[in-house]
């Protein structure tokens, strides 16, 4: 073999041209000697040291050069392929290492996953639906249905919640042309609101009754559906945050322009009358009010005003990050924090950036990550000798970053913490007796000035008759899974 491979190299460099004849192993390098008696030349053979070579091209097994080549070649491939695993099998470990360090890392500093308790794919599923609305033109009462049927697990009817809605908003309208309101006017409207839920009443010879501030575990740590329109609806009581929402759903309804506004610990409805001055309802105590009475609660600075957090005309897209704050408040109750706290408070403060109940509870969300990491850590935060080992923890050192400036934030933001017990006492103060009367006579000025309005419309639409349009009737498209 290793002869034919020479000859082989031989051919190929003489066929490139090369004239002087290489050195190769097991062939001597012939030197001619001079023959005194040469023979005649022949055109077919060379006298090289009195031996005849023929001068054709010597034949030599092809096939078997062909094998070696493969074999060569496929060394190659092998010894390559080799490398290559070699390459790939260190990736893997290296990616498994990160994996496990990662894996460990989040043990220490994030919130174990909830998502696999019982009833927690409900809450996924309502921020889906919230996501699906639009930020701007959406019901208020199926962004609030969406909320407490995901701690509901689902179970609740929204065609029985609609029906009920449109139901009641039909009395109202008979009541209002039974008390000679004008249905056109957002002020009688608002009128009839406030006097439905407020006051006792016979409608279509049925006996309504007002409904009742809930004192028993209003701010609902015993039990999380104290703060819900459905409890509202089916016992009768409320509170602060189920009251205005009640009043908003029936106001959509009923085609009435009103708005959430916020105080300290506190929510309540504000609409504009017939002579342009915003009226605060305050259904806690079945009360009209002004701004002045809600300033007494003593806990309002002027930063709050000027960041809008209080006393400020919610706008449907700032309601919706409320929507999304109440869904993670009540998935909080119900489970815990987890990343799903994480992921639905910022959408709500994406919204509201000024949103200062989701910025509390993003405050709240980072402080026990925080904490989390410390007892995983073995470091007493409380101790400020301890305190320093954070120093070997970058990432601790960022979660106490993260906790310090929303604290921060919220503070410029102009928030105050209100005891409960002001919170109670400041209701407390609402029902005296000076501000009932002022209570009865914003609403009886409101009727006079509503009547007079009323009149003037009727004189306008004699003179000049508009011309009928067909209104479509309002549709609330109901999801095929809710039914």
């Amino acid at each position: 073999m290793k002869i034919k491979f020479t000859v082989l190299i031989f051919i190929l460099f003489g066929i490139r041209g090369v004239a002087q004849i290489p050195d190769f192993l097991g062939i001597p390098n012939p030197t001619p000697s001079v023959n005194k008696n040469p023979a005649p030349k022949s055109s077919s053979s060379v006298i090289v040291n009195s031996t005849v070579l023929p001068t054709e091209k010597p034949s030599f097994d092809v096939k078997s050069s062909r094998r070696e080549n493969i074999h060569s070649q496929t060394e190659k491939m092998i010894a390559e392929d080799m490398r290559q695993m070699t390459k790939d099998e260190g990736i893997r470990i290296q990616k498994e290492n990160y994996e496990k360090a990662e894996e460990k890392e989040n043990a220490i500093y994030n919130f174990p996953s909830l998502s696999g308790k019982a009833g927690a794919k409900s809450y996924y599923e309502a921020f889906d639906k919230l996501s699906s609305l639009d930020n701007n033109n959406y019901s208020v009462g199926e962004a609030n249905f969406i909320v407490e049927n995901a701690y509901f697990d689902n179970k609740k009817s929204f065609a029985k919640f609609l029906s009920q809605t449109k139901e009641t908003v039909k009395l109202l309208k008979r009541k209002m042309k039974e008390l000679k309101f004008d249905t056109l006017s957002n002020s009688s409207k608002n009128l009839m609101l406030f006097k439905f839920l407020s006051e006792d009443m016979n409608i279509k010879g049925k006996s309504h009754k007002a409904l009742k501030y809930d004192f028993e575990d209003y701010m609902g740590r015993k039990d999380w559906t104290k703060t819900f329109v459905h409890k509202l609806i089916e016992k009768g009581s409320g509170q602060c945050h189920s009251m205005p929402l009640y009043y908003l759903i029936l106001a959509e309804e009923l085609g009435a322009e009103a708005y959430m506004s916020y105080a300290p610990n506190h929510s309540y409805i504000r609409f504009m009358d017939e002579e342009e001055q915003w009226i605060d309802v305050e259904l806690t105590n079945g009360m009209f009010t002004g701004s002045s009475l809600i300033l007494e609660s003593g806990y309002i600075k002027s930063e709050a005003l000027q960041n809008k957090i209080y006393m400020n005309n919610l706008s449907k897209k700032e309601l919706l990050s409320q929507f999304y704050t109440d869904l993670a408040n009540g998935y909080i109750h119900k489970y815990g924090y987890d990343n799903f706290v994480f992921k639905t408070i910022n959408k709500a403060l994406e919204l509201s950036p000024n949103n200062i109940f989701a910025n509390m509870i993003r405050a709240n969300y980072d402080i026990s990550r925080f904490e989390l990491a410390m007892k995983n850590l073995g470091i007493n935060p409380r101790d400020k000798e301890e305190l320093q080992n954070i120093r070997n923890y970058p990432k601790a050192v960022f979660l106490l970053n993260n906790a310090n400036e929303r604290q921060d934030k919220i503070e410029n933001l102009g928030y105050e913490f209100m005891p409960e017990e002001a919170y109670e006492s400041w209701l407390s103060n609402m029902k005296k007796e000076d501000n009932k009367q002022k209570s009865e006579e914003m609403a009886e000025r409101m009727k006079i000035i509503n009547a007079q309005k009323q009149k003037e419309r009727a004189e306008a639409l004699k003179k000049s008759p508009p011309v009928k349009k067909e209104e479509k009737p309002k549709t609330h498209a109901i999801p095929k899974e809710w039914l």
